[in-house]
């Protein structure tokens, strides 16, 4: 049996996964693969909270991968952060270093170790655009009246995702989907949890933290550097929310008030897609985010030296 070649740590925003990683890397000689669909884009540092001082322990710094590699106004999708992962992976590797992917984007974690292929397809805005008049019985009855094996075990209860296996029917009919020969994974992954008022408790905190840090400003500077509201909005709620105060539809306190609320509930969204992951047969090693980050790294090494896949 083979040890496992990679180490993951996910959990909701203000977990402390990035800590808790950066102590597991100093201990296991490895190398940190961002799983953040933000903390790609340079200049956009407070908002993603990149905490980028967290991955310097005793003078040094552990080499980190996926932040800061595109401007912002770019798009990133799953597909490219799959083909940068295992850039960083086989990087990594190469050097007898242990990757550790850390992150709270579930979807970009899931895409691997689901191995879905089909993420490589894709958006039809057009056919999207079309589907989305129907209901979700009539896409259901498109579903069910095409038996390409892509749309097996589709999610009938999200529409979105009905849409979507329409899409990658729909590409497969007229296209050949290229087969890319990658790495074989075999991970152990560890999740970070709170309880609730814990998790709200640090959000809270953390937001204040980056609103004194210079959150609002940091908005400014990308609005000035001609960053459209519009890229800004899809960015993310922090990016969202300022671009709406700037337009005077909040008031600084509103603003703070709305904002936390939005991020403790994408934080239970976070924690729903996770569950959904341990449907998917993911074993997730649940650790009590509230313990001391250095018990939590003996547990993580524990299991990481005993586990075999």
């Amino acid at each position: 049996m083979e040890k496992a070649n990679l180490i993951i740590i996910l959990g909701a925003t203000a977990s402390g996964k990035t800590k808790l990683a950066v102590q597991v890397a100093d201990a296991l000689d490895g190398e940190i693969i961002s799983a953040d669909s933000r903390q790609v884009f340079k200049r956009m540092d407070i908002g993603t909270g990149k905490d980028l001082q967290e991955y310097q322990i005793d003078h040094k710094t552990i080499p980190h991968h996926l932040i800061d590699i595109l401007e912002p106004g770019e798009r990133y999708h799953v597909d490219a952060f799959k083909n940068d992962f295992y850039k960083a992976f086989e990087s990594i590797t190469q050097q007898n270093k242990m990757p550790i992917l850390c992150g709270g984007t579930g979807m970009y974690i899931h895409s691997l170790l689901q191995n879905q292929t089909f993420t490589a397809i894709p958006v039809n805005e057009e056919l999207r655009n079309q589907l989305n008049l129907l209901s979700k019985e009539e896409l259901i009855d498109q579903l069910q009246s095409n038996n390409h094996k892509s749309l097996d075990n589709v999610d009938l209860s999200s529409k979105k995702r009905m849409i979507r296996a329409l899409e990658i029917s729909d590409f497969l009919k007229y296209n050949q989907l290229e087969i890319i020969d990658r790495p074989v994974l075999k991970p152990i992954v560890f999740g970070l949890k709170n309880e609730v008022e814990i998790t709200r408790g640090k959000i809270l905190a953390r937001l204040d933290q980056r609103f004194n840090s210079g959150l609002i400003e940091e908005v400014e500077q990308l609005l000035k550097d001609g960053i459209s509201k519009e890229i800004l909005t899809f960015y993310g709620l922090e990016y969202k929310f300022i671009v709406n105060y700037l337009d005077g539809v909040y008031t600084l306190d509103e603003l703070k008030l709305k904002l936390g609320i939005a991020i403790c509930q994408y934080a239970k969204r976070q924690n729903t897609f996770f569950r959904k992951m341990e449907k998917d047969s993911v074993n997730i090693i649940w650790l009590d985010a509230a313990s001391q980050t250095n018990h939590l790294k003996h547990l993580v090494i524990e299991k990481v030296l005993e586990k075999t896949i």
